[in-house]
């Protein structure tokens, strides 16, 4: 008897447990993020002089995003009902911890990008600096690539916040 009622009330938990979720009112940021772009997107980089083999790097993450963050498919810039521009703009190097000898061993990267999203919405453009601390050791070779892995980790960070920004623009333009 005792089990059956644990049974029972367990049941009840669960249930208003589910009742209580789906009344929020929660929608995942997918959700938004589908409102502002429509279904094909095309994904345009600009390449940058100074990083020119960062932008191959840059338009596979974005790639990567459209089809995985909100579903969308990618398709040439003549078929596609949105675009995606993405500008890298530098990076700044700025050292912040030295070794008794006066060499660097821990640096900042500022990376600076620009996007802009043309839909059947709108526009929205964005311009984001992100920041990466790394370590550095004293191998030149090892160091500029610690250098690129900065700056593709910091890209990869703007990427994320520019896909924030365009789901809160979703977000809001529901209400």
């Amino acid at each position: 008897m005792n089990s059956k009622k644990t049974g029972i009330n367990f049941s009840l938990v669960v249930l208003a447990l589910l009742f209580l979720i789906s009344g929020c009112g929660y929608k995942p940021s997918t959700h938004y993020t589908k409102e502002i772009f429509d279904d094909s997107v095309y994904v345009d980089v600009t390449v940058s002089r100074a990083e020119p083999e960062n932008a191959v790097y840059v338009k596979d993450a974005l790639h990567q995003m459209v089809i995985t963050r909100f579903g969308g498919n990618i398709a040439p810039r003549a078929q596609a009902q949105s675009v995606i521009t993405a500008s890298y703009n530098g990076t700044t190097f700025m050292p912040i911890s030295y070794d008794a000898n006066g060499y660097i061993t821990r640096y900042r990267a500022d990376v600076r990008m620009v996007f802009v999203a043309k839909t059947s919405k709108g526009t929205y453009k964005r311009s984001i600096t992100t920041y990466v601390e790394e370590d550095i050791r004293a191998s030149s070779a090892l160091s500029s690539a610690l250098r690129i892995e900065a700056i593709r980790k910091g890209m990869e960070k703007a990427l994320d916040q520019f896909l924030a920004f365009v789901s809160v623009q979703g977000a809001i333009g529901m209400k």
